[in-house]
């Protein structure tokens, strides 16, 4: 009985029903849409870390996991090109131009002898010192094609090719023209270190590892394996900080509906009491209009997740949303939280009106 009263109540006010639900699904947006963004973009990393081919990675001293690193001397790669069971050695700049973007000096021939060289698309390899490389995803993106120019933030370049994306990054020019550019001559941020037998990898490590101890050294396997949210600096806080203001706005949200609700049913809350609704009663009918509020509300937010991750990957290429089915527990207890604390002070003062006061409200 309650619960088909709580049914026709919401059923009564359609528009602002379907309004607050809505409100509540765009929190929960809010939340899915950016872990989702944070794990698309870890995956992509991961897969292109992957396509490198390497077997190990050496980086500088004091680099973190992600993001960009410190530089060392190129000449760590003449020292790891003479270990046991190495077979090619590659290093690469890595040069920031804004935001999450980069351009990644390689030598071509040291780079395709680790991971096998890339598939061209379009155009070819460098010819001259300005030129780059582009990976289809990046020239989809930018309406970019082989032989056209692009204005990066460090200056003009010319596209020389585009290559199947997969391999570590989106932008590629050579490395001694990068180290010349960005005044890091001689140095490099990444060496990849590829062996003539994967099961020397562990081995080939500890052995790396007493020879450069301030070195993070690690296989491809367990780099990629500590890729997460966790890693990246900022982004858990910041999941955190949206994950705050999504349950302020389902508060106010619900408040707001809420007791307009209360005070638009001032006579049925009277009547209710004259029949015998206990406080508890009428608390109850309110709460659990708000509980599926949020439930809707969490629903119409994991749809809307689906748009979001259309709307990103086919307008915003270079970033990836993936679903993420394990938050959507988590958000929908975020939803239902802050709706119920809207809820609270409107339910608590319909709770206590005094049945004849509100019979005779007008």
């Amino acid at each position: 009985m309650v619960n088909r009263l709580v049914i026709e109540n919401l059923k009564h006010r359609p528009i602002r029903t379907l309004l607050s639900a809505v409100a509540i699904g765009v929190q929960v947006t809010m939340v899915l849409t950016l872990v989702g963004v944070g794990r698309g973009v870890l995956a992509d990393y991961a897969n292109r870390s992957r396509g490198v081919g390497a077997d190990i990675w050496v980086k500088a001293p004091g680099s973190s996991l992600i993001g960009f690193s410190s530089n060392m001397p190129d000449k760590y790669l003449d020292f790891l090109r003479k270990q046991p069971h190495v077979v090619a050695v590659a290093g690469t700049l890595v040069q920031p131009i804004g935001g999450i973007n980069s351009i990644t000096g390689i030598d071509l021939e040291s780079f395709d002898a680790v991971s096998g060289g890339f598939r061209f698309l379009e155009g070819g390899q460098f010819r001259q010192p300005k030129d780059i490389l582009v990976d289809d995803v990046y020239a989809r993106s930018n309406g970019v094609h082989a032989g056209e120019t692009v204005d990066l933030p460090n200056g003009k370049w010319h596209v020389a090719g585009v290559v199947e994306s997969g391999k570590l990054s989106r932008m590629f020019a050579q490395l001694k023209v990068l180290q010349d550019m960005s005044a890091n001559n001689g140095k490099i941020t990444n060496a990849f270190v590829k062996l003539d037998d994967p099961k020397y990898t562990r081995p080939v490590i500890a052995d790396l590892k007493k020879k450069l101890p301030d070195n993070p050294i690690y296989s491809t396997d367990e780099l990629v394996s500590l890729m997460s949210i966790d890693q990246v600096p900022m982004l858990k806080q910041f999941i955190w900080v949206v994950v705050t203001i999504s349950v302020l706005i389902g508060f106010l949200v619900v408040f707001l509906s809420m007791y307009t609700a209360v005070l638009e049913r001032t006579r049925e809350i009277g009547i209710l009491k004259a029949l015998g609704a206990s406080p508890v009663y009428v608390l109850g009918i309110l709460l659990r209009e708000t509980a599926l509020l949020a439930v809707i509300g969490s629903v119409l937010g994991i749809l809307f997740t689906y748009g979001t991750r259309f709307l990103i990957n086919t307008f915003v290429p270079t970033m990836s949303q993936v679903i993420v089915p394990d938050w959507w527990p988590i958000a929908m207890g975020i939803a239902l939280g802050g709706a119920l604390l809207g809820a609270a002070y409107p339910g608590l003062k319909a709770a206590r009106q005094d049945a004849i006061e509100a019979l005779a409200y007008d």
